[in-house]
């Protein structure tokens, strides 16, 4: 039997067009598609149908009332479909990916996102291939999970990263394998695919307001500084440290405003710079005074994937307690325990 794809337009550089101030989302993707695609290669398509968002965005503007506007749209068309493609814009694809990945947890379907380089409307575009690729693995009922499809490679959504704004290949999962590949045969790495641990949890509650903020240690950086950022409306902060989750242990003004910010009841994990690695804040004493400092290690997750982890669960009511006994859990593959 057939497989039916649908496919959510969101906006993004893949049906962007020219402006005066530059690309710009356009609309009528499926018009341009039956442009590019002879009515032969379209047939041989898995059969999808289309759906352009009301108001495209760029990515650069996404907030959290978008993710919920997503995963709500995939929800409610869940029965309907075998497989979800959702065309973004690149900038931020890892955040929305991660962020989906939690509140459509225990998929039984594949859900993918991709996008492009180059728009549609140009001759080198890029677009083409990773729709195709994307609509391919969304037919693959071996994958039950939310991940991102680029330039022949099909990585865990909450895993990626874009790293280059220039080249083809912009995503990849620093720390965890690819799932598959997309070269003349597509081939998945099935031991690596996430497995539903029950029955599908979609869990929609997205507050408007994000509930983190993300910090980054710097040479120099003082007590001052910290206290101003922490003093800021979140609950929680991500703090990017140095190597395996180091910090300025000589500087004991700054140790203490975040054993105050701790204490008072913000959450503070601690994420390496690094592309590649994982937090062990025992390693050195230089992490082992953050930890004293109230300080929780993230371990591998992605910043952007931490990110989304820490708003999902505060979104559905949890306690600081509650969510800081959740970050080595892992949710939907986002961590390695």
């Amino acid at each position: 039997m057939s497989k039916k794809i649908y496919v959510a337009y969101t906006g993004g550089t893949i049906g962007m067009r020219p402006s005066e101030s530059g690309y710009v989302p356009g609309d009528n993707l499926m018009g341009l598609l039956e442009e590019k695609l002879p009515p032969d290669v379209m047939a041989s398509l898995p059969e999808f149908e289309l759906y352009e968002y009301p108001q495209l965005i760029d990515s650069s503007n996404i907030r959290p009332d978008n993710w919920k506007q997503i995963a709500s749209d995939i929800a409610s068309r869940y029965e309907q479909f075998d497989g979800f493609v959702v065309l973004h814009g690149t900038d931020t694809m890892a955040y929305s990916c991660s962020m989906i990945s939690f509140m459509l947890q225990n998929l039984q379907k594949p859900v993918i996102f991709t996008g492009s380089q180059i728009p549609l409307c140009e001759a080198r575009t890029d677009g083409l291939e990773n729709l195709v690729g994307a609509l391919t693995m969304a037919a693959d009922d071996r994958i039950k999970e939310v991940c991102l499809y680029f330039n022949g490679r099909l990585l865990r959504g909450n895993r990626s990263r874009k790293l280059n704004a220039y080249l083809f290949d912009a995503f990849d999962s620093p720390n965890y394998p690819w799932l598959g590949r997309a070269d003349i045969h597509v081939e998945l790495n099935e031991t690596l695919l996430w497995q539903p641990k029950g029955k599908e949890k979609f869990q929609l509650e997205c507050d408007s307001e994000t509930h983190v903020g993300i910090l980054q240690l710097f040479p120099g950086i003082n007590a001052q500084w910290m206290e101003s950022a922490l003093s800021q409306p979140m609950d929680a902060f991500i703090l990017r440290t140095y190597g395996t989750g180091n910090g300025p242990d000589a500087d004991h003004a700054l140790l203490d405003t975040f054993a105050k910010a701790t204490a008072e009841g913000k959450l503070i994990v601690n994420l390496t710079q690094c592309h590649r690695g994982t937090v062990h804040q025992g390693s050195y004493a230089a992490g082992s005074a953050l930890a004293k400092a109230g300080i929780v290690g993230g371990l591998d997750t992605t910043t952007e994937a931490m990110f989304c982890k820490l708003h999902h669960l505060y979104s559905l009511g949890l306690s600081t307690e509650e969510v800081k006994a959740m970050l080595s859990v892992n949710l939907s593959g986002e961590v390695s325990v």
